[in-house]
């Protein structure tokens, strides 16, 4: 079987969603696989030889040395570094999800599989009526959660596998995310059975703490290895 495209959420911000669709995107790239990407809201873009760009989007692209249109990776970038509808409501702007939904279908027949990337978690809205779960739904995609590894992680996590079930969502795995420098303590080690136990979802696995990779300078270091040693995917994986 081959890999199948699919959403890449987070049980908050800062957990590293970026980091681990831009390693999966990398590494289906080396399987031989035709990956595109997406992000289709970002807040806190910034301005590049006068441009609005979403450093997020361009560090996806780059792991999946793909050549699409800007507007189709992403098709709403705002300023404000705020949640998505306060952003649009501050750039004067609304989240569509028709918009959304057309540049995915445009990736979806130029490439084998998708990564979709969201904007924070599940409840986070993109609008007054469209929070990023709506969007998961509409697009039908199965759900990779990333989550913080230390202590508060198994609420988090159990709660953002939960809610997605409650609407239907398939939820394909869930992947810990050391996205700060730590030490590794009985939390740390016993987090990834526990919620794997509790919620009856596979832990793909643990990514370590990635100094060397950087989204904002575009710095991938040992990104990929790190993904391919890190997670249990594979053509026929839990994601595939």
């Amino acid at each position: 079987m081959k890999p199948r495209s699919v959403f890449v959420t987070g049980t908050d911000t800062g957990v590293g969603k970026t980091v681990v669709a831009a390693g999966l995107a990398a590494l289906y790239r080396s399987m031989g696989v035709d990956v595109g990407v997406m992000k289709p809201v970002q807040s806190g873009g910034v301005w590049r030889d006068g441009s609005l760009v979403s450093e997020d989007s361009a560090f996806l692209v780059a792991a999946a040395q793909a050549d699409d249109c800007p507007s189709l990776v992403n098709p709403y970038c705002f300023e404000p570094a705020v949640s998505p509808h306060v952003a649009a409501l501050l750039s004067g702007a609304r989240v569509e999800a028709e918009v959304i939904l057309g540049a995915y279908h445009k990736l979806a027949a130029r490439h084998e599989v998708v990564i979709v990337e969201g904007a924070g978690g599940l409840l986070v809205p993109f609008a007054d009526d469209l929070l990023v779960a709506d969007l998961v739904r509409m697009l039908d995609l199965p759900l990779l959660v990333v989550a913080r590894l230390g202590l508060g992680t198994i609420n988090h996590t159990l709660l953002t596998v939960r809610h997605a079930q409650s609407l239907g969502i398939e939820v394909a795995g869930i992947v810990f995310n050391q996205a700060e420098p730590a030490e590794e303590g009985i939390a740390e080690r016993t987090n990834p059975p526990t919620v794997q136990q509790l919620s009856d979802v596979p832990v793909l696995g643990v990514v370590p703490h990635l100094p060397a990779t950087d989204v904002a300078a575009c710095r991938f270091g040992n990104l990929v290895l790190s993904i391919q040693k890190a997670l249990s995917l594979n053509v026929g994986g839990a994601v595939s």
